[in-house]
């Protein structure tokens, strides 16, 4: 049988090749659209509680008169109410109850006397807790005389105390963060850094969520001020606190 033209040989080759591509493409597509959307059923679950604890970062001035769930005052100006805006637009058939119960000044030893209250009563699905920037501040002005360690310790107690409580909790530990700038100064470090670690070292030992958003505001300060993410270097302006509901939902999720 003599042999088919050069071309002819190339061109069905080619035709070939780009009919199998399109194959693997399409497969390739429908696999992962249907993983994702089945990886997005598993994660909201319907009626689940979320609740949002800490200092002042999650309290964003919230009006703690409100004691009801997705309530725009109750819920504060920062990333709490964003990230609930965007979770009950995004899912309104869930059923999702999400709390706000973070309070200006606290430390780890105030969350443990407010817990039962706060949270164990509240029997979250999801307990986000960011908590250790006034446990240096509040050293540093001279209001409180708790160490590295007993911040370890005690933030170790409470979730202990709070996986017991709370059977079947997700925890997401935040990791606390500061922005070179307003009243953050040498002096803060490297103890800082130390309290940081003990949250990440703790997420591993307990395997929780761990939402790393000092490493966040690291990487948005190379490309812009510090001041524009976090005027007095603690406290997030608006597109701080966005930013740190984008990577807590991404971190999370949902």
């Amino acid at each position: 049988m003599p042999k088919p033209p050069a071309q002819t040989t190339r061109r069905t080759l080619i035709q070939s090749s780009l009919a199998a591509t399109a194959a693997v493409a399409a497969t390739n597509f429908t696999a992962s659209s249907t993983h994702a959307d089945h990886h997005a059923e598993k994660k909201v679950t319907a009626n689940a509680t979320i609740l949002f604890q800490g200092d002042s970062i999650t309290d964003a001035g919230r009006n703690r008169r409100t004691k009801s769930y997705n309530n725009s005052g109750a819920l504060g100006r920062g990333y709490p109410n964003l990230v609930a805006g965007a979770l009950l637009a995004d899912h309104p058939t869930a059923n999702l109850k999400i709390y706000n119960k973070g309070i200006s000044g606290n430390k780890v030893p105030d969350l443990d006397k407010r817990w039962k209250q706060d949270a164990v009563d509240i029997k979250p699905n999801i307990l986000s807790i960011l908590i250790g920037v006034n446990d240096i501040w509040h050293k540093l002005n001279g209001r409180y005389k708790g160490t590295v360690e007993t911040y370890e310790t005690g933030f170790r107690a409470l979730l202990k105390r709070t996986q017991k409580e709370i059977p079947g909790v997700r925890i997401v530990i935040c990791e606390p963060f500061v922005l070179r700038c307003g009243a953050v100064n040498a002096k803060w470090f490297p103890e800082f850094d130390h309290r940081r670690a003990v949250a990440k070292k703790l997420a591993n030992e307990f395997k929780l969520d761990f939402a790393p958003f000092q490493t966040m505001f690291d990487q948005a300060v190379k490309s812009t001020k510090p001041q524009y993410w976090a005027g007095d270097g603690v406290h997030p302006s608006l597109a701080g606190h966005a930013l740190m509901a984008k990577h807590w939902r991404k971190v999370v999720g949902i």
